[in-house]
């Protein structure tokens, strides 16, 4: 059965989610061994800010 018909298959939003949670502890576990490194600091601030402004602009809907 596709995911599509599927009704105990995760929905798109539940896989971002998810996608989202292990990104954030993967960069968590980088930022311990990189010791708060500046340029990763500045690229993890742009991504939370990029997914903030489309969770706006999708109404939440990301």
């Amino acid at each position: 059965m596709s995911e599509a018909t599927n009704p105990s298959s995760p929905q798109p939003r539940e896989k971002a989610a998810e996608h989202l949670e292990e990104a954030h502890q993967l960069l968590d576990t980088l930022r311990k061994r990189l010791d708060r490194h500046p340029e990763l600091e500045e690229a993890i601030l742009k991504i939370e800010t990029a997914l903030n402004l489309l969770t706006v602009g999708t109404g939440g809907m990301l």
